[in-house]
């Protein structure tokens, strides 16, 4: 069983490694979904609602959705596989990055399960004022989502591509216009042996005590 220190640093975004092949097991999601729901929410509204797209052709029509809004990112200055182009240390893991991206852009329709976690609110419009705590109230349970996901073998990645083009997405999803998507979560076993920390900044670089 992993430490929860071990858990923390090992949920990696996977693109490349997940088995499109191995269908995944209904209840082992909902077991993952389950643990989300103990997730803090402001005021404890609990306003998250989870969309498990399992059905063929509803996946291939999100994978159509999340391709179109990837190409055109990946042809932008800002696709992750451009940055810090002239850093030796970092330009060639941006550049895998990229690779992956591009992968799995070509193959989300084809990922066994797609999570969409949304927020529901109480009209079609986003409320004013402070959205950080508006999405504080469904971020962390897709986080838990994804390390219940890591802790029964499962990959899984955080996108928000597709959210270019939300309205489509929500008109495959049949949503009322009240809920709003916040990220579209692949979810498949993962192939290979396991995963390692990442490359990370020295915490002196990015640490400020008192004041900045």
């Amino acid at each position: 069983m992993m430490t929860p220190e071990e858990l923390l640093t090992t949920t990696r975004t996977v693109r490349k490694r997940l088995d499109l092949d191995r269908p995944v097991p209904l209840d082992l999601v909902k077991h993952c979904v389950q643990v989300a729901l103990q997730a803090p929410s402001g005021s404890n509204t609990q306003r998250w609602q989870w969309l498990v797209v399992t059905d063929e052709d509803q996946r291939a029509a999100l994978g159509r959705i999340y391709r179109k809004a990837c190409q055109e990112y990946l042809s932008s200055d800002r696709a992750a596989g451009k940055l810090f182009a002239d850093d030796p240390s970092r330009a060639p893991v941006q550049q895998r990055v990229g690779d992956s991206v591009a992968y799995l852009a070509d193959r989300m329709g084809d990922v066994p399960v797609l999570v969409v976690p949304c927020l529901e609110t109480e009209s079609a419009e986003l409320p004013p004022g402070n959205q950080a705590g508006l999405w504080a109230s469904l971020l962390p349970a897709v986080w838990s989502y994804m390390l219940a996901a890591r802790s029964v073998t499962l990959g899984t990645a955080w996108t928000t591509l597709h959210l270019k083009y939300e309205q489509e997405a929500a008109e495959v999803l049949e949503l009322p216009k009240n809920v709003h998507q916040a990220a579209l979560i692949p979810t498949a076993f993962y192939t290979g042996e396991t995963f390692k920390p990442a490359a990370r900044q020295p915490l002196e670089e990015v640490l400020h005590l008192d004041r900045w």
